[in-house]
């Protein structure tokens, strides 16, 4: 076991806050994780073997530890997330938003900023907003800020110098800060300020300024001037009232989270509010959470422990490159909340509370952001998806795997009496088929189950009689082979048959020394599942899960190895004797069957027609073929 080998490196560690990571045997990074006592959290792996899939399989592939000392736990926490977004490591929750929702950018570091889509956020000086569940509102709201605020599309640089304004001012789409003396800087920047309010969501502040703008132009007899204002504030109420926002004034500045957690992976749902309004939502979502987590003996379909390690990611990765509110609510509490609190307090340069909220109205909202994040998983991980993991779940529990079986291999052999016996392999991969890596197999003459020549020609077709010899020569042949190149193994092996043909896989298993891979038989009439470990086969549920997948598995396979025989069939009705000839090749073939009709014709005639038909070589060799049999 490799993390064995580090004992002595881990006794000699600090007893201090810090970050460790763990490394492979390629020397890439696997997990990085932080510690108040580097020594204790890294024993504490020793021993933790068999508690999750996810960390048995870190603490197979760990070959190397390497530990950096920070003065506080904040800072152990500060530099885990630096290293996670710099490193990736395979066995982090890491986050994704699949950059599917647009953004929309204010470039304030222009002197005369523009609205642009983006597809993520950057951190180049301007300004960011969303992201937008629905695309086609962020461009919506790019052309309502040309019409409402008067802010350019153009790319043109700005100068004030232009002699006369383009065709956009004329249709009231722009302020024209190109020509100086129709749109000054001052102006320009208020309307972006104005831009700002309307997308911040701060639109009472803007109606505000709008109404007070509007009086004072009134008051100057600017009459045209305070109409325009006027209508703009009448169109950013009428948006403020259509849009289905939740406010409450007792909700202040704050982002409430909630999770969703099942055997897909999870979904986060992250309500922004600002000014006691829900202003935005964000979606976030892993698959690396479910497999592992909820495959552990907490069996509520939302398990805190599991919940609160999301959690902690996404305060981690969400706030990296945005500026936290003074309070986060949560659905659970945080194992670390205090080194989390004090880290976001270090990046807003502010107090940044974490609250869990009981009752009332906080955990009403904290309740909404849960139900949004479960209908975003059912989205996002599908009914297909999420009864695929409900199968492979399912297995694991009937058939006491360690873990999820997510990749499973099946085995399938297709004859007629013996005739062109073939066999075929499926692959299923977290539940779905991946047709790509499905291979077809002709059985090769060897072993006892063979038998070559039957029927009337001494020398007719080879034939496998013996089902248990087929699926031991195939099995045997694909893990040798996989073996050789080092894998990827399967967690689960089925074999359509009973127990002879369990027994004749489990033998190749056993000769290549892959004993320990677990194989299963399912039986066509009875549906029974056959077991090594059992004497009596296990007859699941006809709606179970577990039987439904290994269903689908079984047949994919069947169907492979049917289509494989019917191919091979066809060819060996469509060969001739003419086939066994060596040294006489396809064009030759058809020379002779289209000039003497069949191959009786081809077997009657004589050296002299054969030699003016293919020439003396090819005549040779034919007369030597029909006059050896």
């Amino acid at each position: 076991m490799p993390i064995g080998d580090l004992k002595g490196q881990i006794d000699r560690l600090p007893e201090q806050p810090g970050v460790y990571l763990y490394g492979n045997a390629a020397g890439e990074t696997i997990y990085v994780g932080k510690a108040r006592s580097l020594r204790d959290r890294v024993r504490s792996y020793l021993g933790a073997r068999g508690t999750s899939a996810k960390t048995d399989a870190l603490l197979d592939e760990a070959a190397s530890l390497e530990v950096i000392v920070t003065d506080s736990v904040v800072e152990a926490l500060a530099l885990e997330s630096n290293l996670i977004k710099q490193r990736l490591p395979k066995y982090n929750i890491l986050l994704r938003d699949d950059k599917n929702y647009p953004y929309l950018r204010l470039t304030t570091s222009e002197a005369f900023p523009r609205v642009l889509v983006a597809r993520s956020a950057e951190r180049d000086g301007d300004a960011y907003f969303g992201p937008y569940v629905q695309g086609g509102l962020a461009r919506r709201l790019t052309l309502l800020s040309h019409r409402l605020f008067g802010i350019r599309s153009c790319n043109e640089i700005i100068d004030g110098q232009r002699g006369r304004p383009c065709l956009e001012y004329d249709i009231k789409r722009c302020l024209a800060p190109c020509v100086a003396s129709i749109c000054s800087q001052a102006q320009y920047a208020r309307a972006v300020q104005d831009e700002r309010l309307f997308l911040e969501g701060r639109t009472d502040e803007l109606v505000d300024a709008f109404n007070r703008r509007m009086a004072e132009a009134a008051a100057e007899e600017r009459f045209e001037q305070a109409a325009v204002l006027r209508d703009a504030a009448r169109l950013v109420q009428t948006l403020h009232d259509r849009q289905q926002k939740m406010v409450s004034t007792e909700l202040g500045d704050r982002d409430v989270v909630g999770v969703k957690v099942g055997p897909g992976g999870a979904a986060i749902q992250v309500f922004e509010v600002r000014r006691g309004r829900v202003v935005e939502r964000v979606q976030l979502f892993t698959d690396e959470i479910g497999r592992e987590r909820i495959s552990e003996t907490d069996a509520r379909p939302d398990p805190p422990a599991a919940i609160a390690e999301v959690l902690e990611a996404t305060l981690q990765q969400f706030y990296v490159e945005r500026e936290p509110p003074r309070e986060i609510h949560l659905p659970v509490d945080l194992p670390e909340a205090e080194a989390v609190e004090a880290w976001l307090t270090s990046r807003a340069g502010r107090r940044v509370r974490i609250v869990v909220p009981r009752r009332g109205e906080k955990r009403g909202l904290v309740d909404l952001a849960a139900r949004n994040a479960a209908q975003a998983y059912q989205t996002r991980f599908n009914r297909e998806g999420a009864a695929h993991y409900e199968g492979l779940d399912a297995l694991r529990v009937v058939l006491g795997l360690p873990g999820l079986p997510r990749r499973i291999e099946c085995f399938d052999i297709s004859t007629i009496q013996g005739s062109e016996t073939v066999a075929s392999m499926v692959v299923c991969e977290d539940g779905r088929l991946k047709k790509g890596e499905y291979r077809k197999y002709r059985l090769k003459a060897q072993g006892s189950g063979f038998r070559a020549g039957l029927g009337p020609r001494a020398q007719g077709p080879a034939r496998y009689l013996d089902d248990f010899a087929a699926m031991n020569q195939v099995v045997g042949r694909r893990y040798r082979r996989l073996l050789e190149a080092g894998g990827p193994f399967p967690d689960l092996v089925v074999i359509d048959g009973g127990k002879g043909q369990l027994s004749a896989a489990y033998a190749a298993l056993e000769q290549i020394g892959l004993a320990n891979l677990v194989a299963v038989g399912l039986a066509k009439k009875e549906e029974l599942v056959f077991t090594r470990d059992r004497d009596e086969p296990l007859a699941l549920e006809r709606t179970s899960p577990a039987l439904l997948l290994l269903q689908q598995v079984r047949d994919e396979a069947h169907r492979f190895a049917v289509t494989f025989h019917r191919q091979a069939r066809r060819m060996r009705d469509l060969r001739s004797e003419l086939d066994d000839i060596s040294g006489v090749g396809p064009g030759r073939r058809r020379t002779l069957l289209t000039t003497f009709g069949s191959v009786a014709g081809v077997r009657r005639a004589t050296r002299e027609e054969l030699t003016a038909a293919v020439g003396a070589k090819t005549a040779d060799l034919v007369l030597a073929h029909f006059g050896a049999r």
